[in-house]
Order: structure tokens, then sequence, then C-alpha cells
């Protein structure tokens, strides 16, 4: 069991899948809990059946491309809760997938909008609130794309180096000011996004079974955990859910 209570959460792409399970996970350990996304009536319909459970949460429809609406995410989780204690960047697409030769070029900047500036939107938002008072936890969700080169993953493969980079400036800059940045590469999880990869037909990873995946609640948890701190082994680098120490840590195993 890990101990949240108190702290103030707001975590993006919450509609479905890993944002989803990492805002559950949250409350269920005592969090307060922002949801954010941009399919309004999917977290609306999330953040209720928290507040039924006994949890506390409010969902803010918000697209982490626009710095905007991320800034107002934000000032959601002060105005509702009085502070933010705890960010979570999972918001991320990867289609289209596609070869370089045939990629769209409009889509393929989506992409980066999404995974690498909404990356950076998170931590420039939540930074000043974070730094004033000394604490906080940030969580980039990454993957291991983020080292790999995988055909028809270009946009992918990029945006998710750039978040990881975004990852270790972030804890150069912040981590000696009590702000600790960590990254989650959680391995292929049972959400949609495998649902698109398996139908691409494209690179190994398309060919994997689907009983290989894990659940997403498996990354909700391990995201609580790195909130504790357990956390501080990570500070600037990418904690690997397929390391199976830190599954036995997290208590999956």
């Amino acid at each position: 069991m890990f101990d949240l209570k108190g702290q103030v959460a707001l975590v993006t792409g919450a509609s479905r899948g890993i944002g989803e399970a990492g805002a559950r996970n949250l409350a269920k350990y005592g969090a307060k809990v922002v949801l954010a996304a941009r399919s309004s009536g999917s977290i609306t319909k999330i953040a209720e059946e928290i507040c039924s459970d006994g949890g506390e949460a409010v969902a803010v429809t918000c697209d982490v491309a626009v710095y905007a609406d991320v800034e107002k995410a934000v000032q959601t989780a002060i105005d509702t809760f009085g502070g933010i204690d705890i960010l979570v960047n999972n918001a991320g697409i990867i289609e289209p997938i596609s070869r370089i030769e045939s990629s769209d070029p409009e889509a393929w900047g989506q992409v980066i909008d999404i995974n690498v500036k909404g990356v950076y939107h998170g931590i420039r938002a939540v930074a000043p609130h974070m730094l004033a008072k000394g604490s906080g936890t940030i969580v980039n969700i990454s993957s291991g794309a983020a080292v790999s080169a995988l055909e028809g993953w270009s946009q992918y493969c990029s945006s998710k180096a750039a978040a990881l980079s975004l990852t270790r400036c972030s804890d150069k800059e912040f981590g000696e000011k009590g702000v600790r940045v960590v990254g989650l590469s959680p391995g292929t999880v049972a959400t949609k996004m495998q649902v698109d990869i398996k139908a691409s037909g494209i690179n190994p990873v398309s060919q994997l079974d689907p009983s290989v995946h894990i659940p997403a609640e498996w990354v909700g948890e391990t995201i609580c955990w790195l909130c504790t701190p357990a956390g501080d082994t990570y500070r600037g680098i990418d904690c690997s859910l397929r390391d199976e120490d830190v599954r036995k840590a997290v208590g999956l195993i």
C-alpha cells in the first residue's frame, strides 16, 4: 500500500488505458485527482466513479498540445484542491504508423505536438508551483521506443526520445530543489494503442501475441510507487517495468 493522502495529482490522457488506471490508483491511495483529456465525456464519467467510491476527483477538458489548456488544468487542481503535488504526463499517440517515405508530414507533426510539446507543457505549467514549495513529483510516461529504432515508428521513437531528454533536463534543473522528475517505461500494455499497433502489421511489435501485454493497472500501481520515496532511485532516468526487480518492489509479483 502506498500512502498518497493529502497529495493532489494531475493526470493527462486520463480517459482510458494507462491514464485512467493511473488516476484510479492514485485516488485509491488517497490522492485528490484531476483527470485531463480531450474526451470530456469519458473523464467526467471516470471522475464520477472515483467520487462514488469515496475518492476525490474532477475532470477538465484539455489538449496537451495547447499550453493554455494545460495551464487551465493545473489551475483547476490548485483552485479545487489547494495545490499540485504530482503530475503524470501520460497523454500520447502513435498513429499514424507509417514508413517515413509515405508518412503525412502534418500527422507526423501532430505526434510531436502531443508527445513532446505536451510533456514540456505539463512540466512548464507545474514547475513554478512545485519549485515554490520545494516538493513535487513529475512522472513522464516513456517507452522502450525512446532508445530504439523501429520501422514505421519514426514519429513515436523520436517523440519518446525527446520526452526522455526532457526528463533528464528537468531533473538537472529541478533535482536539487526538491522536485523529482522520473520516467516510466512500462513495456507493452494491453491498451487501445496495442490494438492499433497490431492492425498496422509493421515491425516485430505488431506480431506480439496480445497475451504478453501487461494490464494497465500494473502501470497505475507503478506510477503510485514512483510518487513515494522509492522514486528517488529513478530521478532523471526511465524506470523499466520490464525489470523483474521493479515488479517485485511494486508488489506486482
